[in-house]
């Protein structure tokens, strides 16, 4: 059929830049995503995961994708090995298939290629091509990322010379990332579909292919190949995962084009690709003496220190953040390199370490280094709710962090706090998308005692989660407690029995008599009373409503970093010789 197609003989040889259509079986729904499942004999053994997901597949799965489907360690592939290979596909809408369109060809764009020349070669207007990928006019394509091509009829035979790309830059490149398409959006996992991928050899191949088709037992599903000459693997190219979440309706592709601002973004000069040489360099070969905690090395980059962060597989979405990201209270993204499937993020060093480690040392020295002070902890609140009202409200697009913690805050020389980890970061949902941008996942992901009860429940994920979070971090603040103490039948400390959460107690402590009494026992002991009582407890009611078990009661990012710029403000001008003990608030 492959040939018959394509207008060759079964043993005819496949030049060099020939595009080449291929049917394939049907693509299936493997749990919320579409995909075509084959499989793959290893056959040199310097083949790799990577290799395979950039070099055989040509970007239509990924490495992450190959380590999550096959039980093989990645250091370990040993020739003549089968891998399952989950392949990218799309299938119509309902809309689509409403107004004629067939069949989804993804194809993967080069060098030079544009949404009106691709368009001229499929006879699809560009209008429709930018619909089916949700692309405008002025957005611009990147090569090696597919783009779907909606089609009414059999795709003709097309025969294009193409130039040959131009050869790797020197330093590593990054690969954009191609989201999966979610089944909940198309009208059948069974429709028939066009899928574009690279092959790097010839005839060989060709009937390997043929064998591998009366192999799937006749389910037909289409593919269009496109033979390059073979290219050894480039380094530190980004692998892209599948989005865990469900998709607006309609949309049966999540655009895996980048637009004219991600270009932008991703080779903008001032976020630097390292090579993985100058990082070894760095941090004395990622030496222990040289870790930070966890995967975080200190590293030394021509004078300047610098936090080095080892993440395993992919982590394009905390780059595209950070790159689109400039706020004083969200910490910057110097440079990334990509090394054997992982990921270095390079970040601005901050010296005081994070804000978990400086509350809670207490508990394990007798005396701690750093003694924070009610100044600087309101302005440490300030800080956070600011860069958290800056995702929600003034980043374009809108973010959720969906991963906010004490730990996840670092404190700088001045103590001034900035957030970080945007690993489990999502973009925040419109209105469109459902009432009040409301989302869902199955993946449900986070610290015990700051996820939101409806996230833990339902899988619900808008900015009021982060607010939750937030609300237990002001806690922290106000009590120097860990969100979560773990104790036994008897008191004692231990971590088998019973976990208490720090979220559950502020209620105990403003309701009720002698709320005064309470809250001086609430509050952190290390600050030897050096505080202005009205306003720690007006600090302890916002944190109150931001850990409301209702989302629809919690405040607002905005409501919540104005209500703190006043209580900033009146702490600044606040004296400790001050008496505040007199407060009419308490006096209840």
């Amino acid at each position: 059929m492959i040939a018959q197609l394509n207008n060759i003989t079964d043993v005819e040889k496949i030049p060099t830049n020939r595009l080449i259509i291929v049917p394939v079986t049907n693509c299936s729904c493997s749990g919320q995503f579409y995909q075509h499942n084959s499989t793959y004999d290893l056959k040199y053994s310097t083949e790799t995961y990577f290799s395979l997901a950039n070099n055989t597949y040509q970007g239509l799965t990924t490495c992450q994708s190959l380590i999550n489907q096959n039980p093989y360690d990645a250091r370990k592939l040993v020739v003549g090995t089968q891998l399952s290979i989950p392949l990218r596909c799309a299938c119509p809408t309902r809309n689509q298939t409403a107004n004629g369109v067939k069949y989804l060809l993804s194809y993967l764009v080069t060098w030079g290629d544009s949404i009106s020349a691709i368009g001229e070669n499929f006879g699809v207007d560009e209008e429709s091509i930018n619909s089916a990928n949700l692309l405008s006019d002025n957005d611009l394509i990147f090569p090696f990322t597919p783009v779907l091509v909606p089609l009414k009829a059999q795709p003709r035979l097309i025969s294009i010379a193409r130039k040959p790309p131009p050869p790797p830059p020197p330093s590593p490149t990054i690969n954009v990332p191609t989201p999966t398409v979610n089944s909940s959006n198309s009208s059948s996992s069974k429709t028939k579909m066009w899928l574009f991928i690279g092959i790097g050899v010839g005839s060989v191949l060709l009937l390997a292919l043929l064998g591998v088709l009366l192999a799937l037992l006749g389910f037909f599903l289409w593919f269009v190949c496109y033979r390059r000459p073979s290219q050894p693997v480039s380094q530190g190219k980004m692998v892209p995962v599948s989005s865990d979440y469900t998709s607006a309706p309609e949309r049966n592709y999540e655009s895996s084009v980048v637009t004219a601002e991600n270009v932008r973004l991703i080779m903008d000069s001032v976020v630097k690709v390292y090579n993985f040489e100058d990082l070894q360099k760095a941090t004395g070969y990622f030496s222990e003496d040289k870790r930070i905690s966890g995967s975080v090395y200190l590293g030394v980059i021509k004078g300047d220190n610098a936090a080095i962060k080892r993440v395993k597989g992919d982590a394009v979405n905390e780059i595209n953040i950070l790159k689109q990201i400039s706020h004083s209270s969200v910490v910057r993204l110097s440079g990334y390199c990509m090394h054997e499937g992982n990921a270095y993020l390079v970040y601005e060093f901050v010296e005081n370490g994070s804000l978990s480690d400086l509350l809670h040392e207490s508990e394990s020295c007798e005396t701690p280094t750093v003694r924070l002070e009610w100044k600087q902890r309101v302005q440490i609140a300030y800080d956070v709710a600011d860069g958290l009202n800056y995702l929600h409200n003034y980043a374009n697009p809108p973010y959720i962090h969906k991963n906010l913690k004490s730990s996840n805050i670092l404190l700088n020389g001045g103590f001034r706090a900035k957030i970080i980890n945007f690993g489990m970061a999502r973009t925040a949902g419109s209105e469109e998308e459902g009432e009040k941008g409301l989302q869902l996942t199955r993946h449900v992901v986070g610290t015990q005692g700051y996820m939101a009860p409806e996230y833990m429940k339902d899988g619900v994920v808008t900015p009021k989660m982060d607010v939750f979070a937030f609300g237990v971090v002001m806690l922290e603040l106000l009590s120097g407690k860990e969100a979560v103490t773990f104790s036994d039948a008897n008191g004692n400390d231990g971590k088998n029995v019973n976990a208490e959460l720090l979220l559950l107690s502020i209620n105990q402590v403003l309701e009720g008599e002698n709320v005064r009494e309470k809250l001086k026992i609430f509050i952190d002991p290390s600050l030897r009373g050096e505080y202005p009582l009205d306003l720690a407890f007006s600090v302890a009611q916002l944190a109150k409503n931001c850990v409301a078990k209702d989302l629809n009661s919690r405040p607002s990012m905005f409501d919540v970093f104005i209500s703190l710029s006043k209580i900033l403000s009146s702490s600044l001008d606040w004296d400790p010789s001050d008496e505040l003990e007199t407060s009419t608030i308490l006096s209840r």
